[in-house]
Parts: C-alpha cells; sequence; structure tokens
C-alpha cells in the first residue's frame, strides 16, 4: 500500500497527544509495511519544524520513500478546491497535499489535520470536485487507521 502522508503527521511524531499512534506508523514504514509519498510541499513546511522532525525522512528507508514533486495538474486541481468553496486561499498548502494525493492515486492520503483534512465533511466536498473534474474519491486516515496492532 502507499499513502501520501501530510505534514501534520511528520510532527506527531514529537507530539504527545499524537506520538502514541505516529511513532508505531513509521516504524511500520520503515519494517516496508506500507510505502509513503514525501512531497516537496511537506519538505518546504517541515524546514521550520524542530530539528528531530526535520531529520525525521532521512530514517526512512529509500525503498519505501517516495519523493513527489507539486505537478501543475495538482496545483490546478488545488485551486479547485478553493474555488468550489472547500478550503479558504490561506489554506492552499493543505489543498495541494490533498490535491497531490488524488492524482497520485495513493490507497489513502494520512493526517492529523481534523479541521481540513480528515474530516467527513470535507472529505465529500473533495471527492465530489475530484468526481466533477475526472479524478478518483481520495481516502483520508489519521496514522491510528493505518497502524497493525500486535494480537
Amino acid at each position: 500500500m502507499k499513502f501520501y502522508v501530510d505534514t501534520s503527521v511528520w510532527g506527531g511524531f514529537n507530539d504527545t497527544e499524537f506520538s502514541a499512534w505516529t511513532i508505531p506508523f513509521f516504524e511500520q514504514v520503515r519494517q516496508g509495511k506500507f510505502t509513503i509519498v514525501l512531497s516537496n510541499v511537506v519538505v518546504d513546511e517541515l524546514q521550520k519544524a524542530p530539528a528531530i522532525i526535520r531529520d525525521l525522512p532521512i530514517s526512512i528507508p529509500p525503498a519505501y520513500l517516495e519523493l513527489a514533486s507539486v505537478t501543475e495538474e495538482q496545483l490546478l486541481l488545488a485551486d479547485r478546491y478553493i474555488q468550489e468553496g472547500a478550503l479558504t486561499p490561506k489554506f492552499h498548502s493543505d489543498a495541494q497535499h490533498i490535491a497531490m494525493a488524488s492524482v497520485l492515486k495513493v490507497d489513502s492520503l494520512i493526517s492529523w489535520n481534523f479541521k481540513h483534512m480528515v474530516n467527513f465533511f470535507r472529505i465529500r466536498q473533495y471527492n465530489s470536485i475530484n468526481l466533477k473534474y475526472g479524478y478518483s474519491t481520495i481516502d483520508i486516515r489519521t496514522p491510528k487507521e493505518i497502524v497493525y496492532e500486535n494480537e
């Protein structure tokens, strides 16, 4: 499986509220249970983070990390999310994450952003816009929903 991981998940590694699920998520990536997409949008946003977070991507084996740069097609779809009212221009980078995940046809976008991403009503909006413009629907989950638990 392939997941697009947004900036909130990388930041969740060092956050007391989210680390209990984020740390095992990244451990399972390192074990090869799934591949993650790291976009230039995320890399740019991580520049403002503490070193422990900025350096986290280098801990992922290259075999399980796919690098992606935002394309004109993805920027256009992100703009459509804003034009159609799913997000405001202030949150254009969130729209870019969703557009990249949609165009790349990942299995799911993984996020801790409950306001703009892991939100039932917004997911319906994104999927409506995706279908309107010929894209597949996008699934958006938290690391908690993805981590394999030991039984």
